[in-house]
C-alpha cells in the first residue's frame, strides 16, 4: 500500500489527470475473445496490424509473461467548445479534437518514462515497460479494471470526471501493487453515441464495425472511400468526434489543462481551399508535430476533396479540377467524384474527354465511368 500511494503521488506530480492500478491477471479472457470476434468478422478493415498481433494483444502476459501489474494513466484532451459546432461550417474542414494539438505520443510518453523511473527508484530491482498505443496492449479494458472509467457503448473509455476525452498510457511492471476496484458501467439506457453515428458504424451496443467508421475511413483506410460513405462525411477531413461529443458525461469534463493539446491554427477548422492546395512538402510543414501528419498527404487530400464535393460550392471547382492531374491515383479518383458535384455535366464530360482516354489507373477510370453513367 505504501508503494501504491507513492506511485499515485508521483503520477499526480507529473500532471496525469487520471491514474489507477490493475492486476493484469484480472483481465481474464473475455477482452481477448471480443478482439478475436472483431477480427474474424473483418470489422477491423485495413488495420492488418490488429490481426497480426492479436494473440499477443489478447492478454498482457502474452505480450510480457513477467508482467504482474498495470499502472494505467490518463491525460485529458477535453475541448473548450463543442466539437460538433464546426461540422458543416461553410468552406472549412473539421479535424478531430484529438488531432488539433501536438501529437499526444510526444506528450504522454515522456511522462510515462519519468513515472517508470520513479517506480524503479521506489522498488529497486523492479522491471517496467511503458506503452502509448504503439504496442499490442488492450489499454481500454485495463483502464476500466484500474478504475479510470468504463468502456461505453461507443467502445471508447468514459470517465466520470473527464468524459470521453482521455489519452491513455500504461506502465506494466513485475511488481505486485495493490489494485483499484474496476469501474462499473454507467451508460444505463443511454444510446446517444450510437444514434449520433452518421454511418451506422455500431451494429450493436459495445460493438464497432470500423469499416463504416468515419474516423477509420479518413485516417486508417488506405484506398478510395466507398461512395455510400462520402456524402455522410460532410466536412470531416480527419477523424470524427460525433459519438464522443454527445456523451452526457462530458458535462463534467474541464477543458484540457495541457496547453500543447489545445487547437492550433493549422488544425482548427481550416479553410478547405488552403488544404486542397497542399503538395507533400506543404502538407508535412503544415501538420508537423500533429497526428494529422501520419496519415500522409494523399489520403488527407482525398478527405478534403470529399468535403469540397459535399459543400456543393462551385468556388472550389478550380482547386478540384487542378487535382484531376495529381500524381496520386487516390487523389485523382476522388477529384473526379468531387468535380462531378461542383461543375455542370457538360463541363464534366469535357474534363473526362481530356483525361479518361490516357488514364492508366483502373480505379480512376472506374470513377470517371461511374460519374459519366449517372
Amino acid at each position: 500500500m505504501q508503494l501504491r500511494e507513492a506511485v499515485l503521488v508521483a503520477a499526480g506530480a507529473l500532471a496525469f489527470d487520471a491514474v489507477g492500478i490493475a492486476s493484469v491477471d484480472s483481465l481474464g479472457e473475455d477482452a481477448g475473445a471480443r478482439l478475436m470476434e472483431f477480427i474474424e468478422t473483418g470489422a477491423h478493415g485495413d488495420m492488418d496490424w490488429l490481426a497480426t498481433h492479436a494473440g499477443r494483444r489478447s492478454h498482457p502476459r502474452r505480450l510480457w509473461p513477467e508482467a504482474r501489474t498495470a499502472i494505467m494513466l490518463g491525460v485529458s484532451y477535453a475541448p473548450a467548445a463543442d466539437p460538433l459546432a464546426v461540422l458543416d461550417v461553410a468552406g472549412h474542414g473539421a479535424v478531430s479534437v484529438y488531432a488539433q494539438g501536438k501529437d499526444y505520443h510526444e506528450i504522454v510518453k515522456p511522462r510515462l518514462k519519468h513515472l517508470a523511473r520513479a517506480v524503479v527508484a521506489l522498488a529497486p530491482g523492479a522491471d517496467v515497460k511503458v506503452f502509448v498505443d504503439t504496442a499490442p496492449l488492450m489499454e481500454k479494458p485495463l483502464a476500466a479494471l484500474a478504475g479510470l472509467g468504463w468502456q461505453g457503448r461507443h467502445t471508447n473509455l468514459v470517465s466520470r470526471a473527464h468524459g470521453s476525452w482521455l489519452f491513455l498510457g500504461a506502465i506494466l511492471t513485475t511488481l505486485d501493487i495493490a489494485p483499484d476496484a474496476a469501474h462499473p458501467d454507467r451508460c444505463g439506457r443511454c444510446r446517444r453515441c450510437l444514434d449520433a453515428c452518421p454511418t451506422d458504424a455500431f451494429p450493436a451496443p459495445y460493438r464497432l464495425d470500423a469499416r463504416r467508421c468515419i474516423a477509420y475511413l479518413t485516417i486508417e483506410h488506405k484506398g478510395p472511400i466507398g461512395r455510400e460513405f462520402r456524402p455522410l462525411m460532410g466536412n470531416r477531413v480527419f477523424g470524427c468526434d460525433d459519438c464522443l461529443a454527445v456523451c452526457p458525461w462530458n458535462k463534467f469534463a474541464a477543458a484540457a489543462r495541457e496547453a500543447r493539446l489545445h487547437p492550433r491554427v493549422e488544425t482548427s477548422n481550416p479553410p478547405l481551399a488552403d488544404l486542397l492546395a497542399l503538395d507533400d512538402a506543404a502538407f508535412r510543414a503544415r501538420f508537423a508535430g500533429t497526428p494529422v501528419k501520419r496519415t500522409g498527404r494523399d489520403r488527407f487530400v482525398r478527405n478534403v476533396l470529399i468535403a469540397a464535393g459535399n459543400s456543393g460550392d462551385p468556388a472550389f471547382a478550380p482547386h478540384v479540377v487542378a487535382l484531376l492531374d495529381d500524381p496520386s491515383p487516390l487523389v485523382r479518383g476522388t477529384a473526379v467524384w468531387s468535380a462531378a458535384r461542383l461543375v455542370a455535366n457538360d463541363e464534366l464530360r469535357r474534363l473526362a474527354a481530356a483525361r479518361r482516354p490516357a488514364e492508366a489507373d483502373a480505379t480512376v477510370r472506374a470513377e470517371w465511368d461511374w460519374e459519366l453513367s449517372q
